[in-house]
């Protein structure tokens, strides 16, 4: 295909670094917006065709691929959706609220031959990259640790849907955990959950939480989340045999709130873009699955 028509499906806080990131994509085109609240979608005319329902944006026809971008609770059914109108997806993280729900979006879309594309965009983070670049090369990592720190309302915006448990999944580990595991497997690979000590709040939320997790190779790592940090704390600290130690700040050089999320989100799209077009591991379903998994067993953990 010589250009890619994209539609996107929910316009909450972060839709605005998907859009924004089309202008930086050679050869990928916003076609269709949809969003439930008819005001967030009038700065779309004349440049996006505009619905309120997600099925009616699909039965039109006109779009190669879509962005889901809604609440976590309808990612499920959503993407159902687009799937089977026999489009390839990129979904925000997470795939699904459950491993069920994640395993059931990744049977269809393996039987369908599609990109199913979990949008992990801290893994395009430039310091998190250029840390990974610069590892010596036959020093073997000998520890990990991420960070993941920051006030959830304040992120969270207008979308009120993050703090409600049965829409996001849970709390810190539900919401923060995906990203956060998400770069444990981009520097070592496949990992189990050792053990977890999380603190609740009065209505139950996980609000902080610490995660010892440690890879099928032996070597250790741990995550920090927070949902109730005052301010924002996003690192990668890498700890290498030879006794030396790595370490990325994924918001060093983006001053502004959220700013290192431009770059971020271009690389997403650009990506999915090569997925969709055929690009090694178009299926893609296997990270979205294994964050899911961990959130799961880090639950589990914390319950036992």
């Amino acid at each position: 295909m010589s250009e890619l028509r994209v539609g996107v499906i929910g316009l909450g806080v972060i839709s605005r670094f998907y859009v924004e990131a089309f202008a930086g994509v050679p050869g990928i085109r916003l076609e269709a917006v949809c969003d439930l609240r008819p005001e967030v979608l009038d700065p779309f005319a004349g440049r996006a065709r505009r619905y309120i329902d997600h099925r009616a944006m699909l039965a039109a026809g006109g779009i190669d691929a879509v962005v889901v971008n809604a609440p976590n609770d309808v990612h499920l059914e959503i993407c159902r959706d687009v799937l089977n109108a026999g489009l390839p997806v990129c979904v925000e993280k997470p795939l699904a609220l459950d491993v069920a729900g994640g395993r059931e979006l990744s049977d269809l879309a393996r039987a369908r031959g599609l990109t199913l594309f979990t949008a992990f965009h801290r893994r395009y983070n430039d310091n998190v990259l250029r840390l990974r670049d610069g590892l010596p090369a036959g020093v073997p990592i000998a520890g990990l640790t991420v960070r993941y720190l920051e006030k959830i309302e304040e992120h969270a915006g207008t979308d009120s849907w993050y703090l409600d448990p049965g829409r996001c999944g849970g709390g810190c580990v539900a919401d923060n955990g995906p990203n956060a595991y998400d770069l444990v497997r981009l520097f070592l690979g496949e990992v189990s959950v050792e053990d977890v000590r999380v603190t609740r709040d009065g209505a139950g939320v996980d609000q902080q939480a610490v995660v010892e997790l440690r890879s099928t190779g032996g070597v250790p790592a741990r995550v920090e989340l927070d949902w109730a940090y005052p301010g924002e704390i996003k690192d990668v600290t890498v700890r290498l045999a030879d006794g030396t130690t790595a370490y990325a700040d994924m918001l060093a050089g983006h001053s502004e709130f959220k700013s290192s999320l431009w770059h971020e989100y271009v690389a997403v799209l650009t990506d999915f873009a090569a997925a969709v077009r055929g690009g090694p591991s178009s299926h893609r379903a296997e990270d979205g699955l294994a964050a899911l998994r961990l959130v799961e067993r880090t639950y589990a953990r914390e319950a036992r």
